[in-house]
């Protein structure tokens, strides 16, 4: 059985009261909906004596609103958005990507702000103590050794957020602040390449909200998710696409993958496309290149060749009911 250590919980009322707290007490952690660093605290994963609870910051991080662009609050739930009839007319990928988070509980607990900050995984580090402590640990805590790559010098445990591909290919800024200020950046800056800390938050920073931009909303977005399951799982792959279609013909597209390394990426040089016709040879060469450019590696539980052999597979039949999607709406 598994026990949660000692932790002092403080419940700030405000973001201001809560930065405070953090640049207060160096190497505390953030509370929101707690389904991932309960259990990860359970594992042992994390040495760290105060957490920085954000329930009583509801009313202040928990919002859906349409300014011109769609402003969207960190502490909205994963299931909120999911039902949200805004989300769902505006970015109906975020909506779905939402509904296949985890299962209806957690959903019901776990935040926007949360999923999207959602610390990597591992198959040598998602692991209790006594199993970490008999394997020798690993890059990502405790140990000097990567267990997935050969004498790596940086941890490629990965990203498994089900909505930072959407709102990477949607176009999303986020929020942050701190006791310096408010700053605001891209989503796709948000991101590191290090499965140890896979962002670029500092320790006294909170992600407070998101922003997608208007022209967002007549994009056809599509997103798919691979896992064991058909509930439950965290992604073994998973991905989203934005195509801006103008009478069939491609005006912009962007592609997002996630799950495979410790950041979600944009697949790069699509601009090329743009002029094509939205049909098969679209989607084929979409996943042409996802395929070039994805590797995935060993570092979950599900055989990488077959994760990279399945995933033109999936951007394939994405991307047709993305402009199936446009096709009917024009």
């Amino acid at each position: 059985m598994m026990t949660l250590p000692p932790v002092e919980v403080l419940r700030p009322s405000s973001v201001a009261e809560a930065v405070e707290a953090l640049q207060k007490h160096p190497g505390s952690r953030v509370l929101a909906g707690g389904t991932d660093i309960v259990p990860n605290l359970k594992y042992g994963m994390y040495d760290t004596q105060h957490l920085v609870a954000l329930r009583g910051l509801s009313k202040e991080l928990r919002y859906v609103r349409l300014q011109n662009d769609l402003h969207l609050g960190a502490l909205c739930t994963i299931d909120q958005l999911a039902h949200d009839e805004t989300i769902r007319r505006c970015a109906p990928a975020l909506a779905e990507a939402c509904s296949q988070v985890a299962g209806p509980q957690l959903r019901r607990m776990g935040t926007l702000g949360g999923n999207l900050c959602l610390d990597t995984r591992c198959v040598y580090i998602n692991q209790s103590y006594f199993w970490r402590n008999a394997l020798g640990f690993c890059l990502k805590k405790d140990g000097t050794v990567c267990h997935v790559v050969a004498g790596g010098q940086r941890c490629v445990a990965a990203a498994s957020n089900d909505t930072a591909p959407v709102l990477l290919a949607l176009g999303a800024t986020i929020k942050i602040v701190s006791p310096r200020g408010e700053r605001e950046l891209p989503l796709r800056d948000f991101y590191l390449a290090d499965g140890i800390h896979n962002t670029v938050l500092r320790p006294d920073e909170l992600l407070t909200g998101i922003r997608l931009p208007k022209d967002a909303f007549a994009k056809r977005q599509g997103f798919a998710k691979l896992r064991t399951r058909a509930a439950i799982d965290f992604p073994s792959l998973n991905m989203a696409v934005a195509l801006e279609i103008e009478k069939g013909t491609v005006k912009s597209v962007s592609l997002a993958v996630g799950a495979l390394a410790a950041r979600p990426a944009l697949i790069k040089g699509l601009d090329d496309l743009n002029g094509q016709k939205a049909d098969a040879r679209l989607a084929e060469e979409l996943a042409r290149r996802a395929h070039k450019q994805c590797k995935p590696l060993t570092n979950i539980g599900v055989d990488p060749d077959w994760r990279r052999d399945v995933l033109p597979v999936l951007v394939r039949r994405m991307v047709l009911r993305a402009a199936a999607t446009a096709a009917a709406a024009s």
